[in-house]
Formats: C-alpha cells, structure tokens, sequence
C-alpha cells in the first residue's frame, strides 16, 4: 500500500478506501481518456501520498482542522440518475432565470438528461469533460493540470488523481455568449459517506466573453465531501465571469478549488457566496500573467450554529499595469468559525501595479469567531497597494437609530446585517443569481420587507 503522510494519525481505512476506488476508477476510465490524462492521474496520487492530509502544523492551514475529513472513509460516489434525487432538488439547487444553458451533474457526473446546452454559436463547446476528452480534444487534454496547484495542494492532487467528468467550455476566438451558463451540482449520498470529484475547465480564447455560474447543492442530515476543482483561461482581450454558489448541506464536507491563468489585456471577475455545508473551504488562485490585466474577487460567507467556512485567496501580479480588487465579507452566528487569509503578490517586473484586499467580519454573537490574515508581498516599487481587515459586531449607535424608530431590536439587528452583506451582493452582475443571493439572506435574517429596496439594473 502507498503510505500516506501526516502530521496527524490518519485512519488506514479511510486511506485504502481512496486507493482501491482509484484503482477501480482507473480501470473504468483506461478506454476513455488520453494517456496523459492517465499518467497526470497517477502522478497526482502519488502527489497526494507524499503531501498527506494537511494539519495545522501548515501556515495554510493553521486554523483548518481537516482530521475528522482525513479519518473519514469516503467511497466514491456511484453514477446517479434523475431517479435518485429528492423531490424538488433540482429546482433547490437551480437559480430561477437561469437555466437556458444548463449543465447537470449527480454526484460529479454529467447527466444528459436533465442538462439542456441549448443551440451555441459555431465553435462552441460546452458538455461534459470526459466526453472531451474521450474525443481526444487537444485543448480539454492540453490545459488540464495547468492552473490548478496540484503540486502542493493535497485536495488538489486527490481531485487530479480522480479526474473524470465535469464541465468543459471552450469559446473559441472573437466569440460573446451573452447568457450565462449555469453548472448546477447535486450531491446524492447513499448508505455510506461518499466523495465526489468534479473538474471543470473553462477556455476563453482571444477577445472572446463568457459568464459561467456554479451551484453547489445537497441533502442535508447526509454525510458527503465534495472536493471540486475549476480550471479557467483567460486568452489575450477575453472577459470571463465567474460566480460560486455554495448550498451544500448541514453534515457535507465542501472543498473547492478555483484556477484562473490571464493573458495580456484580459478581465476576469470571480464570485464566491457560501451559505451551507458544516465545513466548507474556498481557494482562490489568479495568476495576471500578461500585462494590462484586470482581476476582481469578491466573496461573501453566511453561517450559524458549528458551521465553518475558510476563505484563501492568492492573486499573482506576475506583469506590469495590472489591477486587482478584492472584496471578502463574513457574517458569523452562534458558534461559527471563520477564515480568511488573502495574499497578494507583486513581482519585480510587475510595475505599475494597482491592488486594493479588504476583509471585512461581522460577528452576530461573543461565541462566533474569525481568524483573518491579509497579506501584501510586495517586490516592485512603482505601485498602489492597500490591504486591511475588519472583525465586529453591528455598531451600537445604528441599532440606537433604528430602535428611536419605533423598530424592534431583532428586526434593527436584521436589516443592519442585510445591508452589510448587500455590499458584496450587489456587486453580482446575473440579474437572477443576485436576486436568490438577496432572497438566501433575507430569509435568514428575517428582514421586514418595507426596508428592502431593490436594485433595477
């Protein structure tokens, strides 16, 4: 057996488990994807045996307790039909007014039937991963592995041990979907705590724009880990939106990875909204890699009772002229825990550079707590670079405000709580994504519905 380190005792169990479903997995996709897919997956689980589970004996994971995931023998998730799902899953796990170009996947698998492409312009690719790769595409074979660091990142090398299916969306040169392109993911759990593995690759090539929504979604009361990895390319001139739902269960383990490499003049925007899953971590990797590039990350995280939600963002200013705006917000109750730990890098040659990292926390009770650790690594002196972080609770004084109103102090401590998440909400271009977003927070926050104003745009 492949010994696994870490710097915790690991169940052994738990550890062959993930091994004999890998060598079942690779015998079930030997016939259907290239042989450097394959020789990638073997590499990356030997990776993931050399870097064994992290502990917090790792400064990237210092405030991450990933033991009780690490002791926990996960099978991976069996292939699962429309069939299988609880009643109104799909639509839970939608977004109403989204859904023209619709990809579905059950347990990290493509479901045909229940996913609708639509009619695209000529050159267009959008389907399922292994399909691709079954058709030996050069661009789904050639650019896998590359974004995403698989070399040191454990749960990183364990989802490229088990690349198989996801989403592939490749725009080719010059072309604009305006639409959005919703990816909606279920998780189906069985009798046993299952894992999942989705890998997904978008490619916008030169002056080409895309918009891409993922939705994460499963039962609650049932025990799966869904460890997904997005790989994005940004050609010269391209533009890609990219937003992140995240409504995964109470007992659900979420670990996602987003990659994103950008070439000279190009945009790209990421999104992250966290509301479910008992543990949930989100990294976010930007590498400017061409001059006159621009990056936007925002993220917001809405949690109560034991939940707990880790936020890592990594933006590399690798090229002159170059912007970045990050805007990451965290609302805690109860006993939440919180993560932050945003990094942005400014390389010699990136001169010119303007980076601007804010996290902000709102801490709804004395029990909740967030760690948060912005950083600025900075190697070039032409620059603007601000960075800062904020942890509290609602301001006294405008709970006072409203209360002289005639308003109750849980409604007053609401519509404060609204308007410090609608910050970030706002700021979600989807019309329909930024509605449901709104819609998450005020039902949990039972906002009195005179106060809400909303935005046309």
């Amino acid at each position: 057996m492949v010994e696994v380190m870490s710097d915790k005792p690991v169940s052994e169990y738990a550890i062959r488990v993930y091994l004999a479903d890998h060598e079942r997995s690779d015998k079930a996709v030997e016939h259907h994807i290239p042989p450097r897919i394959r020789a990638l997956r073997r590499s990356a689980l030997e990776r993931f045996c050399a870097l064994g589970f992290p502990s917090a004996k790792r400064e990237e994971w210092r405030f991450t307790n990933v033991a009780p995931l690490a002791n926990t023998p996960f099978h991976l998730a069996r292939q699962a039909g429309a069939g299988h799902l609880p009643p109104g899953a799909l639509d839970k796990a939608g977004v109403k007014g989204l859904g023209a170009r619709r990809l579905v996947f059950l347990n990290g698998r493509y479901d045909t039937r229940l996913s609708s492409p639509g009619e695209m312009p000529a050159g267009v690719r959008i389907g399922s991963l292994m399909a691709n790769l079954a058709h030996a595409d050069p661009q789904a074979e050639g650019r896998l592995g590359e974004s995403a660091p698989w070399h040191d990142h454990s749960f990183v090398a364990l989802n490229t041990a088990f690349i198989g299916d996801g989403a592939f969306i490749h725009v080719p040169r010059g072309v604009v979907i305006e639409e959005p392109i919703l990816l909606i993911f279920i998780s189906i759990a069985a009798e046993h705590a299952v894992v999942s593995h989705p890998r997904n690759l978008i490619i916008a090539e030169r002056e080409s724009q895309v918009c891409v929504v993922e939705s994460y979604y499963g039962p609650s009361g049932e025990t799966y880990f869904t460890n997904a990895v997005t790989e994005i390319f940004a050609g010269e001139g391209a533009r890609v939106g990219h937003y992140k739902l995240q409504r995964e269960g109470d007992r659900a383990w979420h670990m996602a990875t987003v990659g994103i490499r950008q070439e000279r003049d190009s945009a790209c925007e990421a999104h992250s909204a966290a509301f479910g899953a008992g543990f949930s971590r989100n990294d976010v990797t930007a590498v400017l890699g061409g001059a006159g590039c621009s990056a936007v990350l925002n993220g917001l995280t809405m949690i109560s009772g034991s939940q707990f939600a880790d936020n890592h963002t990594r933006i590399d200013h690798a090229q002159p002229r170059c912007e970045s705006q990050e805007l990451y917000k965290g609302i805690f109750d109860e006993r939440a825990r919180g993560v932050f730990n945003g990094r942005i890098i400014v390389r010699q040659d990136a001169q010119k550079t303007s980076a601007m990292q804010t996290n902000k926390n709102l801490l709804l009770t004395g029990t909740a707590m967030v760690n948060t650790n912005p950083q600025l690594e900075i190697f070039a002196d032409d620059v603007k670079c601000s960075h800062g972080a904020t942890v509290g609770r609602i301001d006294d004084e405008h709970i006072f405000y409203l209360r002289a109103r005639g308003i109750s102090f849980d409604e007053a401590r609401s519509i404060m709580t609204y308007a410090f998440a609608n910050d970030v909400i706002r700021r979600i271009k989807p019309a329909p994504l930024r509605v449901l977003c709104e819609q998450i927070v005020l039902a949990v926050q039972d906002v009195p519905a005179d106060f809400i104003v909303t935005e046309e745009k």
